[in-house]
């Protein structure tokens, strides 16, 4: 009797060995299954953590990076001085960087996927131009300063730019005749933005004291920058992104097409009326306070899709944040490169913009495809 109630022991310790075995396996697939990388939802995640940890890291060197050097940085609490310089200067300016790009990046989004088109970029259809030339008419003839602190002329020179950049848009639509032809549309903004670019050489020309104030818009520069002008931005973005994220299930319909997007019961017209609107909006944001900053709206859309494939409302959200990430960076060179002088940012977008499409092409041209 003994051995046989031994026996029924042992059985069961090794049952439930087993079943605590097995358990403990189930817990540890449970486990690789919540870290793992295959869900598309945990992907992007990733990647907008990685994108907000960039950023983090490029702020902090952002504002270590200036004509005084580290010291101003070292010497914050003793010194009134290196305090303005840090606090006045060096973060509203890396926070604007930011802020810029990220309305960049999120039009070129935009823009692509409005008009199916990779290569489309905020300033397809002459709103940047636009934009310019509202600019300088506020400049020339309003009174308005880039240079000013106070909230209400910031707001009023971003008035002036999305104005512009919205007489731009709406010139490009009556002479495409609508939205509903791409290639139309896309010549006429071209047509659009070479015109309103002479009007703004014209206001130089008849109005010379704005011409210094302009090359830091034509060449692009995060340079006057404020808390102002990065309050404005970062509201604009937040009511840009909401009306993106909104649309975005819009944009998924379109990409499968006109005719099956209207087959889906899609409300087309408005829906183009908005997005062209929010891009309008972010686009002559972004312009009226850094001026003209080249392919970072291009290239970061491109940067996401080669890193993650999602929706294109999670997709904007990403370029907006990797634009953000861009500009950061090359406003942070800029300031490093031949410190204590600067280059513009415009510039260096510009090189690197040009130097990653050339790379782009080369590798995408047949036979020299990895």
């Amino acid at each position: 009797m003994y051995v046989i109630i031994h026996r029924q022991i042992t059985y069961y310790a090794r049952f439930m060995r087993i079943v605590s075995l097995v358990t403990l396996k189930n817990r540890v697939d449970n486990l690789f299954k919540i870290v793992s990388l295959d869900d598309p939802t945990r992907k992007v995640w990733l990647r907008l953590w990685i994108l907000l940890a960039t950023g983090g890291v490029l702020l902090m060197l952002g504002v270590s990076v200036g004509s005084t050097g580290l010291d101003s940085l070292l010497s914050i609490w003793q010194d009134p001085v290196a305090m303005q310089i840090v606090w006045d200067i060096r973060l509203p300016r890396s926070l604007g960087a930011w802020a810029a790009g990220a309305l960049l990046g999120l039009s070129g989004a935009l823009a692509q996927g409005l008009f199916r088109n990779p290569l489309a970029d905020p300033y397809l259809l002459g709103s940047a131009s636009g934009a310019t030339l509202g600019v300088a008419l506020g400049l020339a003839f309003l009174g308005l300063s880039p240079f000013a602190a106070h909230g209400l002329a910031r707001v009023g020179l971003t008035g002036m730019a999305f104005a512009g950049a919205m007489v731009a848009v709406t010139l490009t639509l009556m002479l495409a005749r609508g939205v509903q032809h791409t290639l139309r549309l896309l010549l006429a903004g071209v047509i659009v933005g070479v015109v309103l670019g002479a009007g703004v050489s014209l206001v130089m020309l008849l109005t010379p004291d704005v011409m210094q104030s302009m090359q830091g818009f034509l060449l692009g520069s995060t340079g006057l920058v404020s808390w102002s002008a990065w309050g404005t931005m970062v509201g604009v973005w937040l009511v840009c992104m909401t009306v993106s994220w909104l649309l975005g299930t819009m944009l998924d319909g379109l990409s499968l097409g006109e005719d099956t997007a209207a087959s889906l019961g899609l409300p087309l017209l408005p829906m183009r009326i908005a997005l062209v609107t929010v891009l309008a909006l972010a686009t002559g944001t972004a312009v009226a306070q850094t001026g003209l900053i080249a392919f970072v709206g291009l290239a970061a859309p491109h940067l996401v899709r080669s890193w993650v494939s999602t929706t294109h409302a999670r997709l904007m959200l990403l370029s907006s944040l990797m634009g953000g990430v861009l500009l950061m960076a090359a406003d942070t060179l800029a300031r490093w490169l031949i410190a204590p002088q600067e280059l513009p940012v415009g510039v260096l977008t510009a090189i690197l913009g040009g130097g990653y499409l050339l790379w782009l092409m080369h590798r995408q041209t047949p036979g020299n495809v990895a």
